[in-house]
């Protein structure tokens, strides 16, 4: 099975949770720049779940590109992918309209890890499917920032009871470990195709 109408398709969805975040976003009925202040928090929690829906949709891309056959597996693994990070807007506003309460900024957090996992197993049928040494395997070796952030994701949500500014801040730390996308693959397929 190819792998065009599965990239298409959490494009699309991408696409999509994207819009629905920005929606929730209210305008201030004043006209003046006082009237932004109580809009900081809300874009700086939007701007993060904007860089994590990016973030995923770019290695998903990438990762996609060492991908030549789609499993049902896969699709089904996918499908997993987009469930967890359809919920990122939902709990993005939950955390927006409760002034980063404990629960909501954990939720949050669990969301990311959860997302995290269902990315993981992903790319481990993506390259069972593919065979161990498959472009995916080399380029993604022993993964170290998948485990590190598995970690950093777990601390953050048990921080987030106590502390919820410092959760916030590894889910950012975590952001931007991943923020450029892996060269490894970059330079494995460029190697490929000469």
């Amino acid at each position: 099975m190819s792998k065009d109408r599965l990239q298409s398709f959490t494009d699309g969805v991408i696409a999509i949770l994207i819009t629905i975040m920005i929606l929730e976003i209210k305008i201030p009925h004043g006209n003046d720049w006082a009237a932004l202040g109580p809009l900081v928090p809300v874009m700086l929690t939007y701007l993060l779940s904007f860089i994590y829906l990016g973030i995923y949709w770019n290695n998903h891309h990438h990762m996609l590109h060492t991908t030549s056959t789609v499993t049902g597996g896969i699709l089904w693994a996918n499908l997993n992918l987009l469930f967890w990070l359809s919920l990122i807007p939902a709990t993005t506003e939950w955390v927006d309209v409760t002034d980063y309460a404990p629960v909501p900024t954990a939720l949050y957090g669990a969301v990311l890890l959860l997302a995290g996992a269902a990315y993981t197993l992903l790319q481990r049928l993506i390259i069972r499917s593919q065979g161990r040494a498959s472009l995916l395997k080399r380029a993604v070796g022993v993964d170290w920032k998948g485990k590190l952030s598995v970690v950093l994701y777990a601390t953050a949500v048990a921080c987030a009871f106590a502390y919820p500014p410092v959760a916030v801040a590894i889910y950012a730390l975590v952001a931007l470990l991943w923020l450029v996308p892996d060269r490894r693959i970059e330079r494995l397929l460029a190697a490929s195709t000469k």
